[in-house]
């Protein structure tokens, strides 16, 4: 998204050159090999881990970590690998989005004053995804790169449950207020039911 963004503020005449289907069906596969590369890589060396204690995670969902709580065999190895493969998979995506932003903000800045229509245009295109993705890696750095001792276990399932339930949750809304049309539908809905809706 924030590449599509990019080429469509920052190169907006080239950018049905640049983003055609094919180019975001090979953007769509390289993410999709790359994430389920790493995810079979922690299914193999989780697999060959053997449980003898209780079978009960004491989560949401089987995330890895207390997952790997739960085992009798060392786990220091696939703890580090974890670490290890999750780092540039968090931080890879969060620098092409952070650079992307700032060439887009540079763009954005270098459009007269006087056609201040243009730079909201601009801004407001990005502002849906970049208030996802805010939300996303803000709880994911939560969950996963801040020492555990200073999370409890029920602070650390609210943030896991925040970046896998909430943030799929509001990404159809929060894209949704920008149309127009839905607005409408909103504000109409709101209406009728007595409700006043602020602009």
């Amino acid at each position: 998204m924030s590449y599509d963004r990019y080429v469509a503020i920052c190169n907006p005449l080239r950018y049905a050159t640049i983003m055609t289907s094919r180019h975001c069906v090979m953007l769509v596969v390289i993410s999709w090999v790359f994430g389920f590369s790493i995810i079979l890589i922690h299914i193999i060396k989780t697999a060959k881990l053997h449980f003898c204690g209780p079978n009960i995670i004491d989560h949401f969902f089987c995330d890895i970590v207390p997952l790997l709580d739960l085992s009798c065999s060392e786990t220091f190895i696939i703890n580090l690998e974890i670490y290890v493969m999750g780092i540039p998979t968090v931080f890879i995506p969060a620098m092409i989005i952070i650079v992307a932003y700032a060439y887009i903000v540079f763009a954005v800045l270098r459009i007269p004053s006087s056609s201040g229509h243009g730079r909201q245009k601009a801004f407001s295109t990005c502002s849906s995804h970049l208030i996802v993705v805010s939300i996303f890696y803000w709880t994911i750095f939560s969950v996963y790169f801040v020492p555990t001792k200073g999370l409890t276990v029920s602070i650390s399932k609210v943030l896991s449950l925040l970046y896998t339930v909430f943030t799929p949750f509001i990404n159809p809304i929060i894209y949704s207020l920008r149309n127009k049309d839905i607005k409408k539908a909103v504000k109409e809905t709101f209406r009728k039911s007595g409700m006043n809706v602020p602009n």
